[in-house]
């Protein structure tokens, strides 16, 4: 299983950035992950990840609490299927890509930057292994 966070849009905010590293970082303890900025009119995720477990960003998507968000990660982990998350740029998500995802999932009511999404993401895929693991970080 392997973890994959795409995200359409450059790193501007040298901040945000550190904070999604890190995380990608200590997730990468549990399973091989990798975070890489696509463009999106030169990318397609589902010919790239054909059985993978979609999972994209979109206001309009589900919300989750952690240990729900948590499960996604023991299902696909029992299955030996990839997940792959993407975070829209600035215009959120290429109309064409939502049908692609097998979930389409929402942080918040409220709009943040992409930037600033993407940290979020990458901590709660951590806070979903710790989760998994009974790691103390989730106290």
């Amino acid at each position: 299983m392997k973890v994959f966070l795409y995200y359409i849009g450059k790193q501007k905010d040298l901040h945000a950035n550190a904070i999604a590293e890190e995380f990608v970082k200590r997730a990468s303890h549990y399973a091989p992950m990798q975070m890489l900025e696509i463009k999106a009119e030169k990318a397609h995720l589902a010919a790239k990840h054909p059985t993978a477990n979609k999972i994209y960003l979109d206001p309009g998507g589900r919300a989750m609490e952690s240990g729900e968000f948590a499960q996604l990660f023991s299902r696909a982990e029992m299955a030996g299927q990839d997940l792959v998350f993407l975070v829209g740029g600035h215009d959120g998500l290429p109309a064409a890509w939502r049908g692609d995802a097998h979930l389409l999932l929402s942080l918040s009511k409220m709009t943040f930057p992409h930037e600033l999404a993407r940290a979020m993401v990458a901590e709660q895929i951590y806070r979903a292994w710790a989760i998994l693991r009974g790691h103390p970080y989730t106290r």
